[in-house]
């Protein structure tokens, strides 16, 4: 099969367009022959490597992904050849305590499809059989493999993990990204008045778009904290959705008293430093998470699926030109999901 692989961590000159015996699937397990494949922030840090990363090479990127099934494993019923499919790629063993409490993205041997298994930058993948969810006739395709990974993540972070509430304030930093335009939409259908850093007028066009009620624009306000101060009346926001890490210093100046900061990530870095007085001074709670559960997953993309949440597509690239779709992802010129469409 083809596929996009590499042999060792670096830029994005690492990536290959080559020939790979495809996987077979196991029992309890499917083939999916992959028809697109999403980007993610998590491709790159795992193309860079970070201390401590162990992958058995060559190593396929990509967690999200849709297509059709092409074969069975032993002992998987309930499905059928050539039915279109999205992957949830939150990857559980569904044994540990954590997984029988229906906690699964908590699991014991938790893994992330394209992280630390092989992913979704290929024609085909395998997948166990309760990671795959039917795409409805006439969703496109592109559509749905763009909505998995970025809305399960966000909606786990603001519904489940946040219990945000109808007349709630939001304020999400970062306008254009996949898991943030989600966030958007989310915070949105949840009820919340919803506040947006973004870093120019392009990316707060967008996000308008999808909903924002106040756009603040940090190339023209450097201390956004003081923005958002002053349009909530002094009173700072319910929620701050912050998955830079970074700018959790004027995060925790946004926010009201009781609020709580969300993060899924630290595109920012992972390691930084912030004023601790405002944390128990003003009885902040930091609420951290990772993916979904199962549940998270069907409830959001039926969601997707009614038309009630929509991905956000920046651009498409065939597979052969991942380094380039690699690199406009770095530079985050992207406003949305870059989707690779596979031969």
């Amino acid at each position: 099969m083809k596929a996009i692989l590499f042999h060792k961590h670096g830029g994005p000159e690492v990536l290959e367009f080559s020939e790979v015996p495809a996987p077979e699937p196991g029992p309890g397990e499917v083939l999916v022959r992959l028809r697109v494949a999403a980007m993610n922030r998590v491709d790159i840090w795992t193309r860079n490597g970070w201390p401590g990363i162990r992958l058995q090479y060559p190593h396929i990127l990509g967690s999200d992904g849709a297509g059709e099934v092409a074969a069975l494993g032993e002992g998987v019923t309930g499905w059928q050849t050539g039915e279109r499919v999205v992957i949830n790629d939150n990857l559980s063993d569904g044994t540990c305590e954590f997984c029988l409490a229906g906690q699964d993205n908590m699991c014991r041997n938790w893994h992330l499809l394209g992280e630390t298994r092989p992913g979704t930058y290929a024609q085909y993948v395998v997948v166990p059989a309760g990671n795959l969810k039917r795409i409805p006739a006439g969703f496109d395709t592109g559509e749905a493999a763009a909505a998995s990974l970025v809305f399960h993540t966000a909606w786990h972070s603001l519904i489940t993990r946040g219990r945000v509430r109808a007349g709630e304030s939001v304020l999400v930093v970062g306008a254009a990204g996949g898991v943030n335009t989600a966030s958007i939409q989310i915070a949105k259908l949840a009820g919340a008045t919803v506040y947006v850093v973004g870093s120019n007028a392009e990316k707060l066009a967008l996000a308008e778009s999808l909903g924002a009620d106040y756009l603040i624009d940090r190339s023209k306000e450097d201390n956004w904290s003081k923005a958002v101060y002053l349009l909530t009346g002094k009173r700072g926001v319910d929620v701050v959705v912050d998955n830079v890490g970074t700018t959790y210093p004027l995060s925790f100046r946004a926010a009201r008293k009781g609020g709580r900061i969300l993060t899924v990530g630290n595109t920012g870095g992972p390691k930084f430093e912030f004023d601790n007085r405002y944390m128990f001074g003003k009885h902040l709670t930091l609420i951290g998470s990772t993916m979904g559960t199962k549940t998270d997953f069907e409830t959001v993309m039926n969601l997707v699926f009614a038309g009630k949440l929509r991905a956000v597509i920046d651009k498409t690239f065939p597979l052969a030109e991942a380094r380039a779709a690699h690199q406009r992802l770095e530079a985050g010129q992207n406003l949305g999901k870059i989707l690779l469409a596979i031969p």
